[in-house]
């Protein structure tokens, strides 16, 4: 009988509204500009990018926000959040909603839009940019027998009180069951598995002490306050040596 050389992590999960029951997080899917960032902007034809997200990126939006290491440039990107209950490949968008959502939820994409950029020009990879420690804040999940699916209401998110980013959900260029049926065209979707769905324009960065707030209308808000920036050199265990 085999054995772990370590004990295996727990799993990461997510509080589901009104409920002691928990939502196990598998993999998180982000997808790239799915709003209009300016009035005349064109709707570009092809479905959106996507980029993914360890499932321990994922925190509850709650308290802290630690400042990540290696940026000068840590922005927040709000965005409304998609739980899979049910997978599948291939999957028609018209079945999306009725068999494969189990709920909602809001979230921040945080990004350290520094290495973003770098990696842009160099023409490399985002997951230095935006796959590191708690990048992945979400609010507990409100399944859909509570709230259905929401088609349109606010997404919005200040920064001190001050509002930065304001759209409706009907804004989205690519909706829900698209975006679905588009992943589940390239990879085969899992119980667990969480897709964020892109944010509107008013992306912008924070400092260390800053209070953030945000929210989806119906779903969820939440407010964090961004800890101190933490460049200097450290070592952290985190586990026994084999």
């Amino acid at each position: 009988m085999s054995s772990f050389i370590f004990p295996a992590p727990a799993p990461t999960t997510l509080p589901v509204t009104n409920s002691t029951a928990v939502f196990p997080v598998g993999r998180v899917y982000c997808i790239g500009r799915n709003y209009r960032w300016s009035q005349d902007e064109a709707t570009s034809p092809e479905m959106p990018a996507w980029f993914m997200k360890p499932a321990n990126a994922v925190v509850q939006a709650q308290g802290a926000l630690p400042y990540p290491p290696s940026t000068d440039d840590f922005c927040h990107e709000i965005e409304l959040v998609v739980a899979i209950g049910r997978g599948g490949r291939n999957i028609a968008a018209a079945q999306v909603e009725a068999h494969h959502i189990w709920g909602y939820a809001a979230g921040l994409d945080l990004t350290r839009r520094d290495l973003q950029q770098q990696a842009k020009r160099a023409g490399g990879p985002w997951e230095a940019a935006k796959a590191f420690d708690h990048s992945a804040p979400c609010t507990p999940l409100v399944p859909v027998t509570v709230c259905g699916h929401p088609k349109q209401g606010a997404i919005w998110l200040t920064v001190n009180g001050m509002e930065r980013q304001r759209a409706d959900l009907a804004d989205l260029l690519w909706p829900v069951p698209e975006l679905v049926a588009m992943l589940s065209r390239s990879v085969t979707l899992a119980p667990g598995d969480l897709i964020y769905t892109g944010t509107p324009a008013g992306v912008g960065s924070l400092q260390p002490g800053d209070v953030v707030q945000g929210g989806v209308a119906d779903i969820g808000q939440f407010s964090m306050t961004v800890g101190n920036t933490n460049h200097g050199p450290s070592i952290t265990s985190t586990g026994d040596s084999p």
